[in-house]
C-alpha cells in the first residue's frame, strides 16, 4: 500500500462523532420524555416508540465508540486499524431493530383483540415532541448519512424515530376524534412495519461484507475479461474482492504473463497496467490492490490454484 493511503480521513471521522454526539443527546432528551408519556398513557404506539427511541439511543452510543475506534491509525497487528467496527455496529444495531420490530408486531396483534383505553391529548403532546426531536437528529445527521455504514444505520435509526412519532401523532388525532381506541395497536403496528424491512436491508448489507461477498457494483467476470485484455497478460486466477468497510474494496488475483515479461523488465508495467485497470474503468475504484504475477509454469504448480 502505497504511503498517500491513510485509510480513513481525520476531519470526516470528527466531524460523524460530533453530530453523533448531538444526536445521541437529543434521542436520550426524547427518550425520557416519551418514557413518562408511555408511561402515562398506557399508548403501544407510544411503549413502542419509546422501545425503539432506546434502541436507538443504544445504536447512536455505538456508532459514537465506533467513530471514535474508526479514527484510531492502522498498526502492524491491525492493518486496517479499526475501520470493520463500523460494520460490526450496524450489524448489531440491525439485529435489535429487528428484535423490536418482532416484539412490537406479536403485541400490536394482541391489543388489537382487547384495546386498553389511551389518552389522546397526551399522546398527542408526546408524539410532537418525539417528532420535533427527531426532525432535529435527522438535520445534524443527514450531510453525513452516506459516509459510512455506521452513520447510515444511525440516520436510518433517527429516520424511523420520526415516522414512528407521525403514527403516534395519527393516533392520537383518530382516538380524539372517532374514540377508536385500536388505533394506538395500529400505529404500534405501523411502526413495526418500518422497523423490520429496513433493519433486514442493513443486516443484509452488513452481513454480505463480513462474509466477504464481492462488492455488489462490481462484476468480477468483467474484470477478469477486462485484465485479459492487457498485453501479455495470459490468464488470471485466484481472483477474489471484498469490502473492508465503507470505501474500502479490495481485490487479489494472481495473474500469469509471459516469461519473456521477466528476463525483458516488463513485468513493472504489466503490474501498473493492472491497477490501473481496477482502479480506473469500474463502478467501484479499487484504490487497494494486489496482484501476482507468475509464469505458466508457476501457475501450473500451484496446489490451490482456482477460478
Amino acid at each position: 500500500m502505497g504511503a498517500g493511503h491513510d485509510h480513513g480521513a481525520t476531519t470526516d471521522a470528527v466531524s460523524n462523532r460530533s453530530r453523533l454526539a448531538v444526536a445521541l443527546g437529543i434521542t436520550l432528551a426524547i427518550l425520557l420524555a416519551q418514557a413518562v408519556g408511555a408511561l402515562w398513557t398506557g399508548s403501544l404506539a407510544l411503549l413502542t416508540d419509546t422501545a425503539h427511541m432506546l434502541t436507538d439511543a443504544l445504536g447512536l452510543g455505538t456508532a459514537l465508540f465506533a467513530a471514535h475506534l474508526m479514527s484510531r491509525p492502522a498498526t502492524s497487528k491491525r492493518t486496517w486499524g479499526y475501520r470493520r467496527v463500523e460494520v460490526l455496529a450496524a450489524l448489531g444495531q440491525a439485529a435489535v431493530l429487528l428484535a423490536v420490530g418482532f416484539f412490537v408486531a406479536v403485541d400490536g396483534v394482541r391489543r388489537l383483540m382487547s384495546p386498553p383505553e389511551v389518552p389522546s391529548t397526551e399522546l398527542l403532546i408526546f408524539g410532537v415532541l418525539g417528532l420535533v426531536g427527531n426532525i432535529a437528529s435527522m438535520l445534524v445527521i443527514s450531510s453525513r448519512r452516506s459516509a459510512n455504514f455506521n452513520m447510515r444505520a444511525a440516520f436510518l435509526e433517527v429516520v424511523n424515530d420520526a415516522l414512528g412519532s407521525v403514527g403516534v401523532i395519527v393516533a392520537a388525532i383518530v382516538i380524539a376524534t372517532t374514540g377508536w381506541q385500536r388505533a394506538d395497536s395500529v400505529a404500534g403496528l405501523f411502526i413495526a412495519a418500518l422497523i423490520v424491512p429496513r433493519a433486514l436491508v442493513l443486516l443484509r448489507d452488513t452481513g454480505n461484507v463480513l462474509l466477504e461477498a464481492t462488492p455488489e457494483e462490481l462484476d468480477l467476470d468483467e474484470v477478469r475479461r477486462h485484465m485479459l485484455k492487457l498485453d501479455h497478460v495470459r490468464q488470471v486466477h485466484d481472483l477474489h474482492a471484498s469490502t473492508v468497510a465503507t470505501g474500502l474494496p479490495v481485490i487479489s488475483a494472481h495473474v500469469v504473463v509471459d516469461d519473456e515479461c521477466f528476463k525483458t523488465g516488463h513485468a513493472p508495467q504489466i503490474l501498473a497496467a493492472l491497477k490501473n485497470c481496477v482502479e480506473q474503468h469500474f463502478p467501484v475504484p479499487v484504490e487497494h490492490s494486489t496482484f501476482q504475477l507468475e509464469t505458466a509454469s508457476v501457475a501450473a504448480s500451484e496446489k490451490h490454484n482456482h477460478a
